[in-house]
């Protein structure tokens, strides 16, 4: 059975995003080649995590900060708010689940611009 960024099996769900489709690619090709799903699916998320620790690929940062009487999400010396919202709560809930997703590092600022937390390190 192919699976999809949609339909996974279950061990894949608490993957960060970017890792699952890549298990999901390597566990796809396995079961192509005639391998028992259920090794597909360990092998591909043992292979999908050692192709990330080995990329030496640094982590995306995210800044949670005041915008006028608003609060956006950005990409670290990014231009555009990725998420806006009212209230910093609302959007750090937003936030951190764009981040996990994005394996990024999320960093939530005061008022002031300082940084008041560190998540996902």
């Amino acid at each position: 059975m192919p699976w999809s960024k949609n339909d996974y099996p279950d061990s894949m769900k608490n993957l960060p995003g970017h890792l699952r489709n890549k298990a999901i690619d390597i566990a796809n090709a396995l079961v192509e080649d005639n391998k028992d799903e259920a090794r597909a699916i360990a092998i591909g998320i043992a292979q999908a995590r050692k192709y990330y620790e080995d990329d030496n690929h640094e982590r995306p940062e995210y800044h949670v900060i005041a915008d006028g009487e608003d609060w956006v999400l950005k990409r670290k010396d990014g231009k555009r708010a990725i998420r806006r919202e009212d209230t910093k709560e609302d959007l750090i809930d937003e936030a951190k689940e764009y981040v996990k997703d994005h394996d990024g590092i999320l960093f939530v600022h005061n008022k002031d611009g300082e940084v008041s937390q560190r998540l996902y390190d």
